[in-house]
């Protein structure tokens, strides 16, 4: 867990505008925890051919590692490029980024203790985003959803478009609806997860869809929910952040000898 305790000191350090501290984690530990966090997603069904996920350079708290335009499920650390806070590559080297990586450099802008984002189109998800019923915390593993989910809509600021964050604009404003939450719905689009490091961040969106499928089921039980208050939700999800060493050691275990 190298990655953790450097993210959480650069956390710190770009809370304070502080220059980074001198103990940092190597490009190549960063770019293999992404491919892995990529795969992973694959695997737990949040990502398919479309999606991706970033970290916050602990050495540059305004820049960001995400993969190269490709299906997640074949990521390797080769592909991991690394972003600006324009979200433009540093260093290219021929490879095509993606068109929605603005979804990352503004939410990396507006929220100094974001150090992952994960972007997808979790299918059980959208229908939160399309319809009046909003995301709450069926139990504890998505105790994060206990503050809501806002859901940002594309059109109420920049009107009839391809329902794509495909530039500095359009991110700033998911992000501004994004606000202080770990999770805002894209209507029509998915969903922009967020965490203080990576794994958190994967066991979000990860939980996010297993939410959504308890919840539909609850809906077709009928009657009232009950979901997690304020208050259950604040301190399931502190003993979450503290375990999630076990889930995220089982995930790599499944996709660590592929692609």
């Amino acid at each position: 867990m190298l990655a953790r305790a450097a993210f959480a000191a650069a956390c710190l350090c770009a809370a304070l505008g502080a220059a980074p501290a001198a103990a940092q984690v190597a490009p190549k530990a960063i770019a293999e925890d992404l491919a892995v966090a990529s795969r992973i997603l694959a695997d737990q069904g949040v990502v398919d051919a479309f999606g991706h996920v970033s970290m916050r350079n602990p050495n540059n708290p305004r820049h960001f590692f995400m993969s190269r335009s490709l299906a997640p499920a074949l990521t390797t650390p080769a592909d991991i490029m690394e972003f600006d806070e324009n979200s433009n590559p540093v260093d290219a080297q021929g490879r095509t980024p993606f068109l929605e990586r603005f979804i990352h450099g503004e939410i990396y802008r507006k929220r100094p203790d974001v150090m992952a984002v994960v972007h997808s189109h979790s299918p059980t998800v959208i229908p939160f985003g399309v319809t009046k019923t909003p995301m709450a915390a069926m139990f504890h593993n998505a105790a994060f959803l206990a503050d809501g989910a806002p859901v940002f809509d594309i059109a109420e600021k920049f009107g009839a478009t391809n329902m794509l964050v495909s530039n500095n604009d359009i991110g700033a404003a998911l992000a501004d609806k994004l606000g202080e939450h770990s999770v805002a719905l894209m209507r029509g689009h998915g969903d922009a997860v967020v965490g203080p490091t990576l794994q958190i961040a994967v066991f979000r969106a990860i939980y996010t869809e297993v939410d959504a499928k308890m919840m539909l089921q609850a809906i077709t039980i009928g009657g009232p929910i009950q979901s997690l208050s304020h208050e259950e939700g604040a301190k399931a999800d502190k003993v979450n952040e503290q375990i999630v060493g076990r889930a995220w050691d089982l995930w790599k275990r499944r996709v660590e000898k592929t692609p």
